[in-house]
């Protein structure tokens, strides 16, 4: 995509900063990999604004129970933690990270088989259509959790997020048009993806 609400952002929120148990990028190992996932809602009711304030509402309902599940009990505003199980049995932390009206932004915390954050976003195209956008910049925790990052990390992470994209289509009583696209390349370290680990991964604008 070239649209603006598709460049790499640095718009850092200080209220974001929590302690030290954040895991950015820089502290993982093996590469970098920038992941995207977006699609466009056919014919959708919701603007972006709309659309993500929906989506905040009801982010634990969207990801697929089968690979994941996500636990907020305090909401998705700046700063709270979600517990999340990736199936069948392994317990890690997020935190939001950043938050606007068109985008959130989760990073994750320490025990996390990952190491980075992931946005998730709104915006209209240039042709006026909604789309919904995610895209993660991570690396592997740790050496430890390389090979399986690398062996099934880049199944177990598209169908998460198409599921999401898919079931956040659904939610808002429309559909994805033509197909979800899906795009995985490597990425050079940006002083972004280190501490303070407090901005999106692309700014979702074009409301």
């Amino acid at each position: 995509m070239t649209d603006s609400a598709n460049l790499d952002a640095s718009t850092p929120n200080p209220a974001a900063t929590g302690p030290d148990d954040s895991a950015p990028a820089s502290c993982g190992t093996g590469p970098l990999l920038k992941r995207d996932y977006w699609a466009v809602l056919d014919n959708c009711l919701f603007g972006p604004i709309d659309l993500m304030a929906h989506v905040k509402a009801h982010f634990c309902e969207l990801p697929p129970e089968a690979l994941v599940t996500f636990t907020a009990e305090a909401g998705v505003a700046l700063g709270a933690v979600l517990d999340i199980v990736i199936m069948p049995a392994q317990r890690c932390r997020v935190r939001v990270i950043h938050e606007d009206a068109q985008s959130l932004t989760l990073g994750t915390l320490k025990g996390h088989p990952e190491a980075g954050r992931i946005t998730f976003g709104a915006y209209r195209n240039p042709a006026g259509d909604v789309v919904f956008h995610i895209r993660s910049r991570a690396r592997s925790s740790s050496v430890a959790t390389l090979a399986g990052f690398v062996a099934i990390g880049e199944a177990m992470q598209t169908n998460t997020w198409t599921d999401f994209i898919n079931r956040t289509a659904a939610s808002v009583g429309t559909q994805v048009r033509d197909a979800i696209h899906a795009d995985t390349a490597e990425a050079d370290e940006v002083p972004e993806d280190g501490d303070p680990c407090n901005s999106p991964t692309f700014i979702a604008a074009g409301g």
